[in-house]
């Protein structure tokens, strides 16, 4: 039975997305122990205390089905935000929600748009829905605004930034993001992918939620995986016009957020002293890999995220492999069309300063 001939048209090139390597994983092929990962962006401080307290009074509940439409959290993020809870819909990880928004809105046929370096999801999901990439040349390794507003035709149904943008860490600026809104058609829907926006400084960052009440057709997306260090519960959520996440609720799965996720969530959402820690720990250490490479003469792209990444002017694969070996994972991005370069997720002090020592060793013997 050729079961790939049964799928659905665009799923016969579709390759599987490929996550960071495990450190299980790397152990267990090599026979090492005490290995580091900097390879997806997590948060290094591990669950927040008020996150786990929450888990713990959840956990009596675990029989019964989580609150369909996450009152308590919705409730919590319209506060912080200022928006009204009918402008939120949440999701297990920004992920799904992303891939929800085409399932809902995105035909086969029909275009998206996106930049040439930037989160890879994107790519697999315009594939997977059987519509047409539209892929705009990176500008810096970043989103080139301009050509992509230039790329909307009478066929786009969607563009997606990320910002600031993974896997390069560029970051667009207010001025950049509000011009371009204001040259996309309305009927053309816009996601605005802000999962690593708490580690902008707040006098960078842009009024992305003010901006819905003159964009209908924009998408603020969001998560709690980075900066409040929920990465295994998967959770994440939108921000947009009442009616477009009406519709979005149609085609939304049930139960898509567990009531462990919902409960750590809320309480992280409130730890601002978590938050706080989680982002001057990110900054102090992405100034000391930018010190390391600059005293190597190491080219890399300055980054407003959780990750720094580095461009070795030629094949990095072995750099990689020779990481490895030291039991330092980090991240290959050949599959997002860089592959000169690594990217490194900022780690605790002293799983960065193993990682420098590690690659330090391995740029020194030729590999």
């Amino acid at each position: 039975m050729n079961y790939l001939a049964l799928a659905n048209a665009g799923v016969e090139k579709l390759h599987p997305y490929q996550p960071g390597k495990p450190v299980e994983e790397l152990e267990r092929e090599l026979g090492i122990s005490n290995s580091i990962k900097l390879a997806s962006n997590e948060n290094p401080l591990g669950l927040g205390a008020k996150a786990r307290a929450a888990i713990e009074r959840a956990l009596p509940e675990l029989a019964r089905y989580p609150d369909a439409n996450g009152f308590a959290l919705k409730s919590a993020l319209a506060e912080k935000l200022a928006v009204n809870t009918d402008q939120l819909i949440l999701g297990n990880g920004s992920n799904e929600l992303i891939d929800l928004v085409y399932h809902t809105f995105v035909s086969a046929g029909q275009q998206v748009v996106y930049s040439q370096y930037t989160f890879i999801v994107y790519a697999l999901a315009t594939q997977g829905h059987g519509a047409e990439a539209v892929v705009v040349p990176a500008k810096d390794l970043g989103h080139d605004l301009d050509a992509m507003a230039a790329a909307i035709t009478e066929r786009t149904k969607l563009v997606c930034i990320t910002n600031p943008n993974n896997p390069t860490g560029t970051f667009l600026t207010k001025a950049q993001l509000s011009a371009f809104l204001a040259n996309v058609p309305s009927q053309v829907l816009v996601i605005l992918d802000e999962a690593y926006t708490e580690y902008v400084a707040e006098d960078e960052r842009h009024p992305s939620i003010d901006w819905l009440a003159q964009y209908p057709n924009l998408i603020v997306s969001r998560t709690f995986s980075k900066a409040y260090g929920l990465a295994g519960l998967r959770v994440g959520y939108m921000v947009a016009h009442p009616e477009l996440i009406s519709v979005l609720n149609r085609v939304r799965e049930p139960f898509n957020c567990n009531s462990l996720a919902l409960a750590a969530a809320e309480a992280a959402l409130g730890d601002t002293e978590y938050l706080n820690e989680a982002v001057g720990l990110n900054q102090r250490e992405m100034a000391r890999y930018e010190a390391f490479f600059e005293s190597q003469g190491i080219s890399y792209v300055k980054s407003r995220a959780n990750f720094i990444t580095l461009d070795l002017k030629r094949d990095a694969t072995p750099v990689y492999d020779a990481l490895l070996r030291e039991g330092v994972i980090v991240r290959p991005i050949a599959g997002y069309g860089l592959p000169t370069c690594l990217r490194i997720s900022i780690g605790l002090e002293q799983e960065n300063q193993r990682c420098i020592e590690a690659l330090a060793k391995v740029l020194s013997q030729g590999v």
